[in-house]
């Protein structure tokens, strides 16, 4: 794998340094270690519970890390606000979408590049308007958030992550609630963020979408990392088999 951490030259964007995060006693993040190469693709499985939208909130900064380091590009960024992290080059989108529902389409990718990318508003306009093209968007502009249809607000959470210039984008279940038509639909946007050279961090219960993208998995539990490597390995794996109770790992791949 051309991106894999560990290649000869290739230090990792993301470097998670025995990362823990707990909730009282709950140890939901405990002691993780995670490298992600610049321009990779990583899907991230496990059951409910298992930590997986906590370690998007830890890397984010949306919550703080108990133990450990977050290094973004080579720099601590353990203790920046989520807004300095955004700035820096690390974007996410949210499971349930968050679109500011009394703005139109435009102003929502707007406030991301204002906002996320440090732009002025005259500066960003052209780049918005190529952000709602690349995500499929551009007819819908002026459409009020609070009137998109499921598939649309996950595009537009898919764009004002963009907006931001990001380096690393988080996807949190992104394909959850969406038909296998509009699934395929969002695939293609998916592959053609990361064909532009963006590292993913992708966390999904449609595991088949992840398969179709990624170039590694880490399956997590309890917290802790059960096994990574490349995704089919992973799916194959008797302990990640058992954890996920008879989900099949060879079903078709989407095309």
């Amino acid at each position: 794998m051309e991106n894999a951490v560990g290649a000869v030259g290739t230090a990792p964007l993301l470097d998670l340094r025995d990362v823990s995060r707990r909730f009282g006693a709950l140890h939901v993040v405990d002691r993780l270690n995670l490298q992600v190469a610049p321009g990779e693709a990583l899907g991230v499985i496990g059951p409910n519970g298992a930590g997986k939208t906590t370690l998007m909130n830890l890397i984010a900064g949306d919550i703080p890390v108990n133990s450990g380091q977050v290094v973004f590009d080579g720099c601590d960024v353990t203790d920046l606000p989520p807004q300095e992290r955004c700035r820096a080059g690390i974007a996410r989108s949210y499971q349930v979408p968050h679109p500011f529902v009394g703005l139109t389409v435009f102003e929502n990718v707007l406030v991301g590049a204002v906002f996320g990318a440090d732009m002025s508003e005259k500066a960003a306009r052209p780049h918005v308007v190529a952000v709602l093209e690349r995500t499929g968007l551009i007819d819908r502009a002026d459409r009020l958030a609070g009137t998109l249809t499921l598939l649309d607000r996950k595009r537009l959470e898919l764009a004002r992550a963009l907006a931001s210039k990001p380096r690393l984008l988080l996807l949190d279940e992104i394909a959850g609630g969406l038909t296998d038509q509009e699934v395929r639909a969002l695939l293609d946007t998916v592959r053609e963020i990361r064909a532009s050279g963006v590292t993913l961090i992708w966390i999904e219960h449609i595991v088949h979408a992840l398969l179709a993208v990624v170039d590694r998995l880490v399956a997590l539990d309890f917290g802790r990392k059960v096994t990574e490597g490349a995704p089919q390995a992973v799916m194959d794996d008797p302990a990640v088999r058992e954890i996920y109770m008879g989900i099949d790992a060879a079903e078709e791949v989407v095309p």
